[in-house]
């Protein structure tokens, strides 16, 4: 539209003043051309801005997102009030407090056995000792387990690792019972054949 300006200035001034009406009209051309420069400009600026603008906001979304990955890792440490309320916990503890007292109860049953050779005295304080050391073991995981800043695991982890240590302790306990038993009745049947012996040793004298 600029040149229809310099144009229209062309029709309207005298011919006597065609060199005024040639510079108006190079003026008009040029104000035209620093018109279209502008607006190239501007459209240029727009460009900038649509990239600088996305750019800025994958940047910000990237570092909102490893902010968001930092507080979600670090969440890991806080161990939720779920994980120490349940119930496998409480069995745990009650598992090592029974490994512990019937262990306890047996030895000063078997300890004391006169029938049991001093050997097998040993073994039987090494079977006891390797399963309270064990016990303590599971304990000392269930207590980095349910304490916060102490492991990173989430909510479910901890759940299977709770329930992993549960049964490692089951296990530990049944052995425990079972070794109980099979001890006791090896220590009967010793009294037994040593009350027979005494027997037929005295039944021998009496003849």
């Amino acid at each position: 539209m600029k040149w229809c300006v310099g144009f229209l200035l062309l029709l309207l001034l005298p011919r006597s003043g065609s060199a005024q009406a040639i510079e108006l009209a190079q003026l008009a051309l040029n104000i035209e051309k620093l018109a279209q420069l502008k607006s190239i400009l501007q459209d240029m600026y727009k460009g900038y801005k649509v990239l600088s603008d996305g750019y800025n906001k994958v940047k910000d979304v990237a570092s909102g997102n490893y902010k968001l990955h930092e507080v979600f890792l670090d969440g890991l440490y806080i161990v939720s009030p779920e994980v120490k309320k349940y119930r496998r916990v409480a069995d745990i503890i009650s598992c090592q407090v029974a490994i512990l007292q019937e262990g306890k109860e047996a030895w000063k049953t078997f300890g004391s056995a006169s029938v049991f050779q001093g050997s097998y005295r040993d073994y039987i304080s090494r079977v006891f000792n390797s399963l309270y050391e064990g016990s303590v073991r599971n304990l000392s995981e269930l207590t980095m387990v349910i304490t916060s800043g102490s492991l990173r695991m989430s909510d479910d982890e901890r759940l299977k690792a709770i329930d992993k240590i549960y049964d490692d302790l089951q296990g530990k306990l049944t052995f425990l019972r079972l070794f109980n038993i099979d001890t006791r009745t090896y220590m009967v049947n010793l009294i037994r054949e040593n009350n027979e012996n005494s027997g037929l040793e005295t039944l021998h004298d009496l003849n």
